[in-house]
């Protein structure tokens, strides 16, 4: 009778070995950090196209490939700032149910994960503030990092045990996702050390924020929120406009 090879004794060092990202990805992050040194060390405004794909060691026509313009460069940097954020605020979703805690908490893991970017966001908001820029936080361009941080506001308040009207239900993320702009452009200006001003302004908002949140599902608050969030959505209409079914 032949001996029989346990498989678990086969190569156990490759069933471990993580895979790794392909090429191409490897390729785009490569390109995607050359640019955001080169924005940090020239400026936004003094770096081109040719000169992150000469420091990449890229062809100018590999670095387009990937990213079509600057602009495209920064949304990349958007969206790795909310796939980085999405991950470090798991364990405050699944944490404490009261909702100024969990407001607090995955405003400050923002600023923890968004920390490393400071030196250079003014650079950005330089542009971004251009109603016009595809830069912009409101613009099309930005909807896929805008709709992931309105998603994480939504699951900070539905997995509270703070009751809502549901009426209310698709706006109050939105009206939480524009708190969360106002600490980012403060957060901007911030040169407090470690940026300790932005932080102790969440300390000291995120409890107003749910209480008015609470205080919202009575009858006689509810007209207010609507009115404000209708004055929203004429004015912001890119970013305040609620999906429906």
């Amino acid at each position: 009778m032949k001996d029989v090879k346990d498989v678990n004794d086969a190569k156990p060092a490759e069933a471990h070995k993580p895979a790794k990202a392909p090429k191409s990805e490897q390729t785009r992050t490569l390109i995607l950090e050359t640019a955001l040194r080169l924005f940090q060390e020239r400026g936004y405004d003094k770096t081109t196209m040719r000169a992150i794909a000469q420091e990449a060691g890229v062809s100018v026509g590999n670095a387009y490939y990937y990213f079509s313009s600057k602009e495209h460069l920064v949304q990349g940097f958007y969206d790795r700032l909310a796939a980085e954020h999405e991950v470090a605020v798991q364990p405050v979703l699944a944490g404490d149910k009261d909702l100024a805690v969990r407001i607090r908490d995955s405003l400050l893991t923002w600023l923890d994960v968004a920390e490393p970017y400071h030196p250079f966001a003014a650079q950005f908001f330089k542009n971004a503030a251009d109603p016009e820029s595809p830069l912009s936080p409101f613009s099309a361009e930005s909807v896929a990092a805008r709709e992931s941080a309105i998603s994480i506001h939504a699951r900070v308040l539905f997995g509270s045990d703070t009751k809502t009207a549901p009426e209310l239900a698709e706006m109050l993320p939105h009206l939480m996702w524009l708190m969360h702009m106002g600490l980012v452009l403060y957060w901007v200006y911030d040169r407090s050390e470690h940026t300790e001003r932005s932080r102790r302004l969440v300390e000291r908002t995120a409890p107003i924020a749910a209480r008015a949140i609470a205080l919202s599902r009575y009858r006689v608050l509810r007209p207010l929120v609507r009115q404000v969030h209708e004055v929203l959505e004429e004015f912001l209409p890119g970013a305040m406009a609620t999906k429906r079914g």
